[in-house]
This record gives C-alpha cells, structure tokens and sequence, in this order.
C-alpha cells in the first residue's frame, strides 16, 4: 500500500493519556474476555453480528461470514466482495488447520503481450482502472467454508448484513477519515484520466451532497443489500454464473475493461495446506504463496537461535535482529513467491532450519548489512485490508483477511451492484522471467495473510495483522510480544511498533539488491532505542502511518477461556459472552 497517498495518519497531536492500575503502561484496555463465544473485527458492529450468530446457533465459520459481509459494507476502505479472500480454520474435531486460498485470477482475454502494448517497456500495471482488476474470489470463499464447515443456512448468515445495508449505520471515526481521503483521491486520478469510469462509485459511497459519509453519518447501500440477497437466494452460482456475473461482464465490455462471464464462471477457490514453523515450541502456521505469509516463517526461522527474552522488550538488540531477519526474508519474497500454478519454488526449503542457517550467518550483531540480496535459486528450486478472527463455544477457530488491496480498489462499481472491484492484479511483475509475472488466467502475489498459532494437539491463538508489506513483520511482532516476551494480547497489539521499508517489490526485475532502507517507527519507540538502531547502521525515522490494524483471540487450552484483542489503531472491537 502507497501509505504517502492511500490513507496516510492525520499530524500527530498533544495528547494526555491517564494511567492503568494494571497491565503494562501503552495498553489501550484490557483484554475481552469469554467463554461461549468471541468475535475481534475492525467494526464493533460487525463483531456484534458475529455474537449474534453464534449466539442464534451458528459456529465459528457461520459467524465470520457474517462478520465479513457486515464489515464488507461498513468498512469499503479495506475490504469488500470485490475483492479475495484467505483464511485459516482449525476444527475442534479433527484438531487440524485448514486454508483457503480464496483468490480470484486475471482475465482469460488479456495476454502479457496486450499488457506490454498498453503500458510499455518500461511501464507498470496501473493501480487503477480494469487492468488490475482481478476475478473477485471472496464470495466463493464464503461458500468453500460454509459447504465443509457450517451450520447454519447462508441467507440466515447474511441477513444481518442486508438488514444494516437496507436501514444504514452510522460511521466510526477511522473509517470515515479513510473514506473520505480514499474517494478525494479517487476523483483526482479519474480527472487525471487513470481509469475509465467514476460515476457508479461515487452514487455509490458518496452522499447526495457529493460528499463522503462523515463520522456519525447513517450510512445506507441498496444496492448492496439486492447483491447480498440475491446471494443469500441463490448461493455463489448467483455470483459467479447469475445476475451479478452478467453485471460485471456487462459493465467491462461497456468501459473497455477485461473481466468476463466466462472468467467468473470459472473461478473456484483452493483449498491448500498451511505451513508451519516451530518456534520455541508453538506452530505457527500460515498460508503457502501466491501470498507473503512464508515470509514470518523464515523470520521466525531466523530468530530461533537467538535468546530475544533476555535482551528485552523493544530493546536495541532484538529489533536489529528482527529487521535484518526481514531484510533477507524480503528478499527471497520478492524472488520466490507467486502463484504456485506457475512456479515450482521448494516452499519446504524456504522454511527449513537448514536455509534459515545459511540466511541467519549473513546477520552481524554489530552492524546493519550493507546490502541484500535473495538466497540461493539452487537451494530452493528443487522442485487496504481487514482481518477479523471468531473463535466458538465449541473450539473452532476461525482467522479470515479480506481485501480490495490499494485504497478502496480499482475505482470500479459495475452497475448495480454496491461494490467496487479489486486492483489486486497491480501487483503482478511485468518481468517476463519472473515467477511473479503476468500472465492470462493467473493469481497475482499477494500481501494478505491469516495467521494461527498452535500448541501441541491444541489451537493456542488466531490472529492477524492487515496493511501491505507491514504484515509479516507485524506477525512477527505480535509472536514475539507473546512468546519471548510475555505480553498478553491487547499489550502485543497496542506496543509501538516498527516497519521497515526498501526491500526488493515482488514487482521489481529480477536481479535486484536491496540497501539499508528505512526502518519507520511510531511515535512511542524510546528515543535511546531509536539511537541504538541508528549507532548499528539503521536508518530512523518517525513513522507515517501503515503500522496494520490487528486482532486476536487467544485461547487457554485449559480452562477454555477466550482472550480477544482489538487495537487503537482501528475502529473494532473484541467481544465474547
């Protein structure tokens, strides 16, 4: 994500916070807390339609179907059916995870020599317009959960979502200022000609005044609620072979766009096998590519050998290594990860402790590295966002990303239908000898990645972290807050954190190398570890938003009690009963 255009902070202001009597000083509150049920969503409407399923009979699948659709609506800054899907479940009965791959594919009728011709050689594909836009995937990700795992009927599970979308809510705070940054750029890119059509997205997400929804606002989206009930009537085939279907094809062929009938009747999601690292005795599990979530792993990998614990918490020393062990993670991302149709990279050999030694000797306790570059080829070819995570009375887990990608999207609402489409395809490579590049009928990288951790025979915590390349990092963050560190759930979340920036772009030719770049950090990080960082090598700078937006639920295997998180830095809420 662009932070310096899409939805970057407002000029931080004095503030002065109280004080906790317990808990560590930065937490925001304390941890929710539960037993019968749980849901941590961007949205504390959204998480109370979560409750409200499971409390009505549903389970966890149940609820955070109908948690997405609500937050699909009440929050178009992040996420929406337009976009994809990805998530993690663990089932209580087979004491397994299970991953969704719910990704949609780019155009069947649009060829990388077409690309070339409309771009040029030394062009992009833009962010936004019909280029980018991808099959939308989310819908048929609902439906591959609903058919394996739920309980209840699916026009049940959305009836919360049409009834806000008919009768309207009112708007948070975050959410309205992105809303309204995210159309004004919007509008100045369509008048600058980037893409074909603005009318459709603006009767849609703007008042009658011309204006976005302000904080406060009721918010209504009919158009939303007849595309949700016509889903809910007619399941995904309403979507992906049906009206809505029809619509989208129509409004391409009349923009000049890409997408089809038959590329959308032929979209299905993937039911794929999470990978795991151990680290200090939990599994920590992620999807395989087209997504980043190998990228934890590797930095988990990593960490491994060294003792984060006793250097402490947002010491010097544990940030150096948790930054250079991103670096050279970064690296073999941007060489390595992409659609696994298309690429034959070992992904078992990525994670492995043996390439992780190899990675971790290039790391110097004393000096940042210079430059970096992705491993060894030979070794390994051997062969805007929202996050939500419901857990159940029962056991079941579920943690679910979902994602327009850049800003809203591409700027489309095909006629209608209430929701605008993805540019997810931006970032697909243009270099025609990487794995990553374009290609008809293929899924783009992607930086949306679920997260579940596990204990033994036992589920131990779902949690995710939503905001471009942030998120890897950011799990990192978070498992280290939790394991080495012993912070609890809300205090891993509201902890300042840190970003790095200037790795090599998943877009990028290959054959790159990587410098220093920028480690940003927010307003709370000790001005003395800043120092530190800087005395290795590193260079510092205050943030500019783009530090993610987490939640979680951690659960002890015990007593069965549920502890959810939802941090400052969004609008959500964790609720149980």
């Amino acid at each position: 994500m662009a932070f310096a255009e899409f939805g970057a902070p407002v000029q931080a202001q004095t503030f002065y916070p109280g004080d906790r009597v317990s808990g560590d000083h930065f937490a925001t509150r304390s941890p929710t807390t539960a037993v019968n049920g749980m849901a941590a969503t961007a949205h504390p409407l959204a998480s109370q339609v979560a409750l409200d399923i499971l409390k009505a009979g549903g389970n966890a699948v149940d609820a955070a179907i109908a948690a997405n659709a609500a937050i699909g609506l009440m929050e178009p800054t992040g996420n929406g059916i337009g976009g994809d899907i990805f998530v993690i479940i663990w089932d209580p009965d087979t004491r397994q995870v299970y991953g969704v791959n719910g990704a949609g594919r780019s155009p069947m009728g649009l060829s990388y020599d077409e690309v070339m011709e409309i771009v040029g050689e030394d062009g992009s594909i833009p962010a936004m317009g019909a280029m980018p836009v991808s099959v939308p995937g989310t819908v048929d990700g609902w439906f591959a959960m609903h058919e394996r795992f739920g309980s209840m009927p699916m026009d049940q599970i959305l009836a919360p979502a049409i009834s806000y979308a008919e009768n309207g809510f009112p708007l948070t705070e975050t959410i309205a200022y992105y809303w309204d940054r995210n159309m004004r750029i919007l509008d100045r890119r369509f008048e600058r000609g980037e893409f074909e059509e603005f009318a459709n997205a603006q009767a849609t997400y703007l008042t009658e005044d011309g204006d976005a929804p302000r904080e406060g606002e009721v918010f209504r989206n009919p158009d939303l609620a007849n595309t949700y009930r016509l889903i809910a009537e007619g399941g995904r085939d309403a979507f992906y072979d049906g009206p809505i279907a029809q619509a989208i094809n129509d409004y391409m062929q009349r923009i000049g766009g890409w997408i089809s009938y038959e590329d959308m009747a032929a979209h299905r999601s993937e039911w794929v096998a999470p990978l795991s690292v151990n680290y200090r005795g939990y599994d920590v599990w992620q999807l395989p590519p087209q997504t980043q979530g190998v990228a934890a792993l590797q930095m988990l990998q990593i960490l491994e050998e060294y003792d984060l614990a006793s250097m402490g918490f947002m010491s010097a020393e544990a940030l150096h290594l948790m930054i250079e062990a991103k670096r050279l993670a970064f690296e073999d991302r941007a060489r390595f990860y992409a659609d696994p149709d298309f690429s034959n990279t070992d992904l078992q050999a990525l994670i492995s402790e043996d390439y992780a030694d190899t990675r971790r000797a290039l790391i110097s306790t004393d000096a940042a590295m210079e430059s970096v570059t992705h491993g060894d080829p030979a070794i390994l070819e051997s062969g805007d966002t929202t996050y939500l995570t419901v857990a159940d009375g029962d056991g079941m887990m579920v943690s679910l990303i979902q994602s327009n990608f850049r800003g809203m999207g591409s700027g489309l609402v095909a006629d209608g239908t209430g929701f605008m489409l993805q540019n997810r395809g931006e970032l697909f490579s243009l270099d025609p000898d990487h794995p990553n590049v374009y290609a008809p009928g293929k899924r783009p990288f992607h930086t949306i990645i679920p997260a579940m951790v596990t204990q033994g025979d036992d589920v131990f915590m779902s949690f995710g972290l939503m905001g471009g390349s942030m998120q890897p990092q950011g799990h990192v963050q978070i498992i280290t807050s939790v394991i080495d560190f012993g912070l609890n759930v809300q205090e891993a979340g509201d902890a300042a954190r840190w970003r790095h920036d200037g790795s090599t772009s998943e877009t990028d030719p290959l054959g790159q190398t990587a410098g220093v770049g920028v480690v940003r950090v927010e307003s709370g990080m000790p001005q003395s570890v800043r120092d530190a960082l800087r005395a290795l090598g590193h260079v510092v700078e205050e943030g500019d938003g783009g530090f993610g937006g987490y939640q979680a639920i951690l659960r002890d295997a015990e007593s069965g009690v549920l502890h959810g998180a939802s941090e400052m830095r969004k609008d959500g809420a964790a609720q149980g009963y």
